[in-house]
């Protein structure tokens, strides 16, 4: 333990970690005013979303959510020096981020092709689904390079500090990206009709 200690001061992580948390607080920010702006725009002009949102967003929403405990799990193991359970909750996080991608995109295809919904629309408050989502899934693509660089770290002898911080980083990481989504389906569950 003396000796993962010894390890952090030397590469001394904190101005990295403090980046990770100016990006979060940013990103954050970045979501608040895309539902102010719905809400301004919707309800200072009448404009009602007037969509049911496709039931593949409930299911993306499940596999998001499960993969913030698979990714709990990559976290507890790593401390515990589990390397292989680490690499298997973290390929199990990385398998329901990528279906969690991939549902997301068919809602997409369900809006537009069999909904008749699309992101230039007369309705602006629709084309917000197609923001809020496209947004997100951005931010998903960066926490999967953040998977893919922990699962990399497995596979090769890394320090067990940098391991730890690599796996505290990308928890933080993926945890905000499940609440943030969490965050915007309710939004548009409520803002449906």
């Amino acid at each position: 333990m003396a000796q993962i200690q010894q390890d952090k001061n030397k590469l001394n992580l904190t101005p990295r970690r403090f980046n990770m948390w100016i990006f979060i607080f940013t990103s954050f920010m970045f979501f608040a005013a895309l539902t102010s702006a719905f809400i301004v725009y919707s309800g200072g002009k009448g404009h009602a979303l007037n969509v049911i949102m496709p039931q593949v967003f409930m299911f993306s929403t499940a596999a998001i959510v499960l993969s913030s405990v698979t990714m709990f799990l990559a976290s507890q193991a790593a401390r515990r020096l589990q390397v292989a359970k680490q690499r298997t909750f973290l390929w199990a996080t990385f398998v329901l981020g990528i279906i969690f991608l991939i549902a997301q995109i068919y809602g997409w295809y369900i809006l537009t092709f069999r909904m008749g919904v699309y992101f230039s629309n007369p309705n602006a408050s629709q084309s917000f689904i197609y923001v809020f989502s496209g947004m997100h899934l951005l931010h998903i693509l960066a926490g999967l390079v953040l998977l893919i660089i922990s699962l990399v770290g497995t596979y090769r002898n890394t320090p067990q500090a940098i391991n730890l911080f690599r796996m505290e980083m990308g928890s933080i990481f993926w945890h905000f990206v499940d609440i943030i989504w969490i965050y915007l389906y309710v939004f548009l569950l409520l803002n449906q009709n």
